[in-house]
């Protein structure tokens, strides 16, 4: 197959028999776009893949998007007035169960939104928290999460400086809910999005994968499994910003979170027109999180994080940048994990550790719902 890749980079170039019938599949294959069949919301479009970017696609975008065709990052950049921007983003919290091992909802509602405004080269500023409460949840874990929000605010730097809540009837939610908003200014200068991205770049993970969706799974109880996993919800809006000044061609960048490393990487496929070949021999799983996955035959590529993102920095850069994230404390997992090249353009492809290949599709249904 990865013979077969290489001798089809150049889709005008002659090509015959078996090479012919294998990029005609890779086109196709690069051309789906998920549709809407559903007549309900199921659990699915809820967990970052392909029924997400579906529901999203014909629901939402038609009806906010003033144009569709932009790529879907994680925070709107605004532009002030005063020539300065802003980010700004939005997320909810609805994780099961409320606490596992390494955090809960009220750490992961502060790390969750100041992540996202970081990945567009933000600088976070101030969030805002809104609760809806289950008439019953007891007033003593409330004030525990909130305490987890605080403290989670003050490690990344930010104010929770409004807020609102709500309470439902007992039995119309499942304890609690909680959403953040955040703003952050963009330093002049900074840019980062897909359409910088360009063959000869390098893709770098800043840790290993996997951790956060594996712990809130074994922290529910349901399966017979007994492993040392926390979760790797964390702030990086410092490490972004130690990788920023060391490495300040960076082109891309983007938290894991739903749909995890693989689904991450096909939307920068898409969105920025190239092929990313990662390898798998590179992928820093860790033991514990590798055996579980294979229990629960789960492939740790689509498994959540809360902790780690994803680079794409210039060829020139990148020793500099993986020095920069080795150098914090939550970069010192970090690898170089794959590379861009120009065809064919729109995919993924995994290079296992025979020399075989594979695409790597978006995640496919919802293997662990509510994890964040």
């Amino acid at each position: 197959m990865s013979e077969t890749i290489n001798q089809a980079e150049t889709p005008n170039g002659t090509v015959t028999g078996r090479e012919a019938a294998v990029f005609d599949r890779i086109e196709a294959f690069r051309r789906r776009r998920p549709r809407l069949s559903d007549e309900v919301v199921t659990l699915a479009h809820g967990a970052g893949g392909k029924a997400s970017a579906a529901l999203l696609d014909a629901v939402f975008l038609p009806a906010f998007a003033t144009d569709a065709s932009l790529p879907q990052t994680d925070a709107a950049v605004l532009a002030l007035a005063s020539g300065e921007r802003m980010a700004f983003s939005t997320d909810s919290f609805v994780v099961k169960p409320l606490h596992f091992p390494g955090g809960s909802v009220g750490h992961l509602a502060v790390h969750g939104t100041v992540n996202d405004l970081a990945m567009m080269g933000a600088r976070p500023l101030a969030l805002s928290a809104a609760f809806v409460i289950e008439e019953g949840f007891p007033v003593t874990t409330l004030q525990g999460i909130v305490a987890d929000m605080a403290e989670a605010a003050a490690a990344a730097g930010v104010s929770i400086v409004t807020g609102d809540t709500k309470v439902v009837d007992r039995g119309a939610a499942d304890g609690l809910y909680v959403s953040t908003a955040g703003v952050g200014t963009i330093p002049g200068g900074r840019e980062l999005s897909a359409a910088r991205v360009v063959p000869g770049d390098v893709v770098l993970v800043s840790g290993t994968i996997g951790d956060h969706g594996t712990s809130v799974m074994l922290a529910r109880g349901d399966l017979n499994l007994d492993a040392d996993i926390r979760s790797d919800t964390a702030p990086l809006n410092g490490l972004v910003e130690q990788l920023l000044t060391a490495a300040p061609a960076t082109r891309w960048l983007r938290d894991a979170t739903r749909g995890g490393v693989g689904t991450v990487c096909n939307e920068l496929a898409r969105d920025s027109d190239v092929t990313i070949v990662l390898e798998e021999s590179a992928l820093p799983v860790r033991a514990a999180v590798s055996a579980a996955c294979e229990l629960l035959g789960i492939d740790p590529l689509y498994v959540a994080n809360e902790g780690k993102l994803i680079a794409v920095v210039a060829a020139e850069e990148a020793d500099a940048a993986l020095g920069a994230l080795r150098s914090h404390p939550l970069g010192r997992d970090a690898e170089r994990i794959g590379e861009i090249r120009a065809e064919p353009p729109g995919i993924v492809v995994l290079v296992t550790p025979i020399g075989g290949t594979r695409i790597v599709d978006m995640l496919v249904g919802d293997p662990l719902p509510r994890i964040c």
